[in-house]
């Protein structure tokens, strides 16, 4: 039986595996390329097992569907116990037919018995490894057939395209992956609702536009007439404006996230501070002892100035990262 991993190795003309996976549903938090942007509406355990297999979806999107999926799994795992006991059964009957002489139908009961008995033994055992790789595979394409259209291939987009949504990800990366987030100075609840549904808004958006202007730029491709140009001119002018569209969306997520790596830098120079604060007993110590103390006391002593200009610095941040939020998602 071929497997989606023979197709991708030559077996057929169908892509190769993806370079990555991702892990999770939507943003990687390490902040690398997304490789399947998932509609937030999607339970999440079948959203992380469409993230973590780009490489299959991208096989089905080529035409790979799996062979028989799991139905043809487990008959063949009932189709050898079954036919144990057929053959066995046909052995009993045998048995009784040759006690009652009846030689003939003996005879072909116990061919029909041996012919059975060699097929079990012949045919061989399914590997566990490959029968749990297609199971895998048959479950990852029931998934993403019952999650059609809600699901975006990043690999699928054109370059343009793909690039916006690299800049999307990596700006609401940013943002889930920061401290001030994970401390909740930020609105956290907001953040997780919002910023994976602009995400999929986006990718979403990208994905017909990717579509369209392939199907544009295919039609230009062939050489137009002036009448087919006269058409062909407003359509492009409406790509244009789309993608203007989203282009605006992806800066508004940057210029949120430029807000929180602000707030986060103020938040680890505050932190910095307090640590070098809580030794400044150690240090006057110190100087002290070694009869120093004159000059270097008061600048010990701007440490305290300097924290509450990092504490003010924090909340200047935290307060402008959250009303670069707001029009992003408008209160009720």
């Amino acid at each position: 039986m071929t497997t989606a991993d023979d197709r991708a190795h030559g077996h057929a003309d169908l892509p190769s595996p993806a370079p990555g996976e991702a892990a999770q549903a939507g943003a990687d938090p390490a902040g690398g390329q997304a490789e399947v942007v998932v509609d937030p509406a999607v339970p999440r355990e079948d959203a992380a097992l469409l993230c973590g297999n780009p490489r299959l979806l991208a096989l089905m999107r080529a035409g790979w569907a799996p062979e028989g999926g799991r139905r043809s799994t487990v008959l063949s795992a009932a189709a050898r116990p079954a036919a144990t006991a057929l053959a066995l059964a046909a052995v009993a009957a045998g048995l009784d037919l040759f006690l009652s002489e009846r030689y003939t139908a003996f005879a072909v009961v116990m061919s029909s018995a041996a012919l059975l008995i060699v097929g079990v033994l012949l045919k061989p055992r399914p590997d566990a490894r490959a029968e749990r790789r297609r199971a895998e595979e048959a479950r990852v394409y029931e998934t993403a057939r019952r999650h059609e259209e809600r699901y975006v291939l990043c690999d699928g987009l054109d370059g343009p395209a793909r690039a916006l949504m690299d800049r999307a990800h990596a700006a609401v990366a940013s943002v889930m992956g920061s401290r001030v987030n994970a401390e909740g100075l930020l609105d956290g609840v907001r953040n997780a609702v919002m910023l994976p549904e602009q995400e999929w808004e986006i990718a979403r958006l990208l994905a017909k536009l990717s579509e369209l202007r392939a199907e544009h730029e295919e039609v230009l491709a062939e050489g137009v007439t002036p009448e087919v140009a006269a058409v062909a001119e407003p359509l492009g002018r409406a790509l244009a404006g789309s993608e203007a569209a989203v282009v605006a969306r992806v800066e508004a997520l940057e210029r949120y996230a430029g807000h929180v790596a602000d707030a986060e830098r103020a938040h680890r120079a505050r932190g910095q501070i307090e640590r070098l604060g809580a030794t400044l007993p150690r240090y006057e110590e110190l100087l002290a002892e070694s009869g120093a103390a004159g000059p270097a006391v008061p600048e010990l002593g701007r440490l305290a100035e300097d924290a509450g200009r990092l504490e003010q610095a924090l909340r200047d941040s935290v307060r402008a990262a959250r009303e670069t939020l707001r029009p992003l998602t408008p209160d009720p």
